[in-house]
């Protein structure tokens, strides 16, 4: 992996996170995305490694670089990293953001309950395997 791949670090038993992975999987064909679930423990050291709180579940991790964005931002700067169509909706990065966090948040507070949630983390198929830290 290389270390200017970008990382989304996802809630791995949430169904709605997990649509959001294969979305983007789907849309990427260089495969220039890597992914670890929130509770693995590549997702902790790398949460660790931040300085951000480890049992946090409720906001998507986006890692480029040395920087990370979270919740509304970090949804904008991976749609306008997808390219194509989704780079459009960056626009959205000039709405202040505790006005956008504020819907972020109402879908993250309730995702389960809309969208449901596994029992265990996502496994990935023999396909993308290497796409995912561990």
């Amino acid at each position: 992996m290389n270390n200017n791949d970008p990382i989304l670090l996802f809630d791995g038993i949430c169904n709605l996170c997990n649509s959001l992975v294969i979305f983007i999987i789907k849309r990427d064909p260089k495969s220039k995305f890597k992914f670890a679930a929130l509770q693995s423990s590549g997702g902790q050291t790398l949460l660790k490694k931040f300085g951000l709180p480890s049992n946090d579940l409720n906001s998507i991790v986006y890692i480029k670089g040395k920087k990370y964005f979270l919740k509304s931002t970090a949804v904008l700067y991976i749609l306008k990293d997808l390219g194509g169509f989704w780079k459009l909706s960056f626009v959205f990065i000039i709405v202040p953001k505790f006005i956008r966090n504020i819907f972020y948040n109402l879908i993250a507070k309730s995702r389960y309950r809309i969208f449901g949630k596994r029992d265990t983390c996502m496994v990935p198929d023999p396909q993308i395997f290497q796409r995912f830290i561990s």
